[in-house]
This record gives C-alpha cells, structure tokens and sequence, in this order.
C-alpha cells in the first residue's frame, strides 16, 4: 500500500547545524575564543566577530577571528581552544524543546542529518552526553569534509541517504549554513537565537527566520506537509 503520507512530504531529510542550533554553545564558544588569545597574549576579538566565525571548522573559524595573528600561531591557539572548550563542553546543553523536537520528527518518519563545523571527535562526544545520537540518521562534520559555505556536506549526507537535494532542508544558525544550503540546492530554514543576528542572517536566502524552538516547531508542523 502506498503511504499517501510519506508521498505528501515536502522533504525527507532534516540537516541541522550543531553549535547555536541544537546546543546552546554560542556564548561558550567565543569565551573560549577570547580565553585563547589572552592566554598567548594576542589582541582578542570581541563578541560579534568571535560570533560571526561559529560554524565555520576550527582552523577557518580562528583565521577570520584573529586575522591579525601570524599563520605560525594558529597551531597553539587551536590548543587553547581546545582545552578552553574541553573543560566547558559537560556544562552545555540543548535548546528548551529541541529534544522534543526531535524525536517527534524521528517518530514521524523524517530522516535527520548533521552539518557541523564540530569536529568529529567533538560532535560524537556531545551526541552521547546528550544522548541523542540515536535520533540521527547521518552526521557530517568540518574535518572529515569541506568547511561551510562549501556544499560537500549536504552533497554527502544526500549520497548516505538517498535523498535528492530538492527533498532535503538545512536548519541554522549562521550565514554559513544558509550560505552551504543555497551551494547545494538546498531550501534552508534560518534561526535567530544562535550565533548569527537576524540583520546578519538577512543576508544569505531562507525560507523563514524563526526566533525560538517553539516557533520552529510551529513552522515545521504547518509546511512539511504539502497542502492539496
């Protein structure tokens, strides 16, 4: 029997960001950012372009938030990231409502995906502490694949899945991920409670901007179903 349902979807295949998306990590991040430089005694940016950078893979994200470093710093300063990072990382946690979220589109159905600029190291490590990895489908992340805005990502998750890019839609928090979304043909969906403001987020194509998970949920619920 044919599931008129299932034909019915606009999509089928979910792709998240992690950081400002899923986990509310924006903050910590460009603490970190900013810890890293005084501990090497750099000018440290400040919070709006520590924040402009957070999607981006770790070496691409430090390069354009401290460009006026040497490349023969970077190394340390990765370090001191990571070490800033690593002893924050058990204190973050989801956005109220994603879980829910989640394993509502899970139980529907959706195939789920992540885009990250994490590390694999990294997105693994939050998939079980959180213990949501089960919910997930397929997950990409900067060093085992091209850093956003480049669309190997969602190209990937798309040869996993089977799922033809014009039935897949990208969820996120930075131009980074509207920008990756729209290189690959791929509607997106923008969220302005991350890293990236609204006037910011303007500036790459969504379909939507939603402010919260409750709004999300809400638009997600009235235009994953085609209407007859």
């Amino acid at each position: 029997m044919i599931d008129q349902k299932k034909l019915a979807r606009r999509y089928d295949l979910i792709v998240w960001d992690w950081d400002g998306t899923i986990m509310d990590s924006t903050p910590t991040i460009v603490h970190c950012i900013q810890q890293s430089c005084r501990d090497l005694g750099f000018k440290e940016p400040d919070d709006s372009l520590a924040s402009s950078v957070i999607g981006l893979g770790i070496q691409d994200s430090l390069r354009r938030a401290v460009p006026w470093i040497e490349p023969i710093h970077f190394p340390r300063l990765t370090e001191r990231f990571r070490h800033h990072y690593l002893a924050k990382d058990h204190e973050l946690h989801l956005f109220d409502g994603i879980r829910d979220l989640l394993e509502n589109l899970r139980e529907d159905g959706y195939l789920l995906g992540v885009a990250t600029g994490k590390s694999r190291m990294g997105l693994d490590r939050s998939l079980v502490h959180h213990q949501i990895g089960h919910l997930f489908h397929e997950t990409r992340t900067a060093d085992e694949s091209f850093s956003k805005p480049h669309p190997g990502m969602l190209l990937e998750l798309s040869d996993a899945t089977k799922v033809p890019m014009r039935r897949m839609l990208m969820i996120g928090d930075t131009t980074h991920d509207l920008d990756m979304a729209a290189n690959a043909g791929v509607d997106a969906i923008a969220v302005t409670y991350g890293a990236h403001p609204p006037d910011t987020l303007k500036q790459a194509p969504s379909l939507i901007h939603v402010d919260d998970v409750p709004q999300l949920a809400q638009w997600l619920g009235e235009n994953l179903i085609v209407k007859n």
